[in-house]
């Protein structure tokens, strides 16, 4: 299994972790989620993400997105494009 379908099951699993919903369990998850989506993905846009992840997680009844599968999507679908001219160049 290649490495970007690794990271699409991870994100899954880690969305699924983010709807949990057990009081004040989002103040330990969203620290972790905006870590561990920088990690995830480098880049300048992963570190947004990782931003984006920790707001969506900190407020209360708004873990409706699925932050890490959204970030997935981009990277390897959305972007491919421009990752597919970079290595044609």
């Amino acid at each position: 299994m290649s490495t970007k379908y690794k990271k699409l099951i991870l994100s899954l699993i880690l969305d699924a972790i983010g709807l949990i919903p057990i009081p004040f369990f989002d103040v330990v998850w969203a620290p972790a989620s905006a870590y561990i989506m920088t990690k995830m993905y480098k880049s300048k846009e992963g570190k947004i993400a990782g931003i984006l992840s920790f707001v969506e997680e900190i407020i209360p009844f708004s873990d409706i997105l699925p932050t890490f599968t959204i970030m997935w999507v981009y990277s390897y679908i959305i972007n491919k494009e421009k990752v597919d001219t970079i290595v044609e160049a």
